[in-house]
């Protein structure tokens, strides 16, 4: 039997028990539905009005409001979960982790993948019918503590390889998880609309072609109550680059199934990856 994973899309605000229950609602609808793995988008507990939020409701590794809702959440329907982000704290005062955790269905951490590329950027964007541009301007870096290694995890659906958002326009970190064994990438994210429109498709489906490994991600899609504004189309893509669910607007679940002796036939019959080069 395939075994399936679901992402979840939510629109996520500053009160974090508010969206814990959605993402235990939606757990809950992702599980009836089939899926052994669910995948939430990145900041699902807590999208913040001001970022120093993160710091003041970091948690320690493996404990806390947010942590324990998601394990319980595990064990009760049996599922595996991977929490998209939460903030973790460091060895600073004034720097958290955005912290990947993936829990088994027992409750148990398993790994743990903090974010090794953090979105400084600014962005101007250019309205059709308007002489003006907007611009946003984000600095994760005063917040948040780069992450340092590349994360595989061997599950019983695949060896999975973690990353958050950002991330995505780093194909090299995507490469060394293919060394890994990766054959199954999750990409939790909470794209801005503006840059979503531009790439957030093209750069997943050439994060899945070019390493021949599904690729699922799990979305923040709307308005925020900070004013933020994120694309939605979480999405799920195989081996061949070709979308088997996706989600445009709105909170919800997809689910796809995964089959890994598809996926190695592909990687047996058309060898790209033993054809690398430069690496």
């Amino acid at each position: 039997m395939l075994s399936k994973i679901a992402a979840i899309q939510m629109a996520s605000g500053p009160q974090v028990k508010a969206n814990l229950m959605e993402a235990v609602r939606l757990i809950r609808e992702a599980a009836k539905k089939g899926a052994q793995m669910v995948v939430l988008p990145e900041s699902f507990a807590l999208m913040a009005i001001k970022e120093s939020e993160n710091i003041e409701l970091a948690e320690t590794e493996n404990d806390g409001f947010i942590q324990n809702t998601i394990k319980q959440c595990a064990i009760d329907n049996k599922v595996w979960i991977v929490a998209g982000s939460v903030p973790l704290k460091t060895n600073s005062d004034n720097k958290v982790s955005a912290a990947s955790l993936m829990f088994n269905d027992k409750g148990e951490l398993v790994a743990r993948y903090n974010k090794i590329h953090l979105f400084d950027v600014d962005i101007n964007s250019n309205k059709k019918g308007s002489k003006t541009s907007e611009s946003e301007s984000y600095r994760e870096s005063d917040t948040f503590e780069a992450g340092k290694e590349v994360v595989v995890v061997d599950t019983p659906f695949g060896k999975i390889g973690m990353s958050i958002c950002y991330d995505l326009r780093f194909p090299m970190l995507y490469r060394e998880m293919v060394k890994k064994g990766a054959e199954i990438i999750l990409v939790p994210s909470a794209f801005t609309h503006t840059t979503g429109e531009m790439h957030w498709e093209p750069l997943l489906k050439a994060r899945a072609i070019e390493n021949q490994c599904y690729v699922i991600a799990a979305a923040q899609g709307g308005f925020h109550v900070n004013g933020r504004r994120t694309y939605g189309h979480s999405i799920a893509i195989n081996y061949l680059g070709q979308t088997q669910a996706l989600l445009l607007k709105g909170t919800g679940v997809i689910t796809t199934p995964i089959d890994l002796d598809a996926l190695r036939k592909v990687r047996d019959s058309f060898p790209v990856l033993q054809h690398t080069i430069l690496a």
